[in-house]
């Protein structure tokens, strides 16, 4: 008897599980996080330095080890900035924070590890949405950062470990990249001369970035009249 209990508690099929996710980004260099532009005798550069993404998890299992994975997210990408000039010698970095909202749209697959261990892999799309642009000033400039548009899409990939208890709910660790399909933003760098002349250098952000994902399941029973 406690054999088939803890299987029918640990397969996925007419079971909707609800979760909390906090997912810190991590700016590797194979990604490319630096984007620079010159319009001599001006530089400028934008870099993704980090950020963070959290919301709320809604996983339905279709089969025992298929499932729908979809939810809500709120991303925030921090960059560093730079404008520098080099026929007045002026150079100086400041930060900017630049806010998004996602709701991703996955098909995901198990592959059992151990008796209470699994690994996920899973692929699809996101709905991305900026609600509004950003910008931060500097001494002689600024950075300004506007949506392209208010919604787009992108491609989504993760891969983790989970381990999942019998009354202590779903425990996750893993990672996800995620790429939109066109630029996510415009960046404007502006310098400004002595008399307050503006000279705009402009480039894209592509908006990739890897996380790190750590999850939360909360324990829910599987639907038996679903699951026989």
């Amino acid at each position: 008897m406690t054999l088939v209990a803890s299987g029918d508690l640990f397969a996925q099929k007419g079971v909707t599980t609800f979760g909390l996710q906090v997912k810190p980004v991590i700016p590797l260099s194979f990604f490319d996080p630096l984007v620079t532009v010159e319009t001599p005798p001006l530089r400028g550069s934008m870099e993704l330095t980090g950020g963070l993404a959290f919301g709320m998890v809604v996983r339905h299992g279709l089969t025992k080890s298929i499932s729908f994975e979809t939810g809500i997210n709120q991303i925030t990408r921090r960059y560093d900035f730079g404008v520098a000039n080099d026929t007045s010698g002026y150079d100086e970095i400041g930060q900017l924070r630049y806010v998004g909202y996602e709701i991703p749209l996955l098909a995901m697959v198990y592959i059992r590890l151990g008796q209470k261990t699994w690994m996920n892999n899973a692929l699809g799309f996101s709905l991305d949405m900026y609600p509004s642009d950003a910008r931060s000033d500097i001494e002689e400039g600024r950075a300004y950062v506007f949506r392209t548009s208010w919604i787009q899409m992108g491609v989504v990939g993760n891969v983790g470990v989970e381990y999942r208890t019998e009354r202590s709910g779903y425990f996750y660790l893993g990672a996800t990249y995620h790429r939109p399909f066109n630029d996510m933003a415009v960046a404007d760098l502006t310098w400004y001369n002595v008399n307050y002349l503006p000279t705009v250098m402009r480039t894209g952000l592509d908006g990739s970035y890897l996380t790190l994902d750590i999850r939360y399941f909360f324990h829910e029973a599987p639907d038996k009249s679903r699951t026989r």
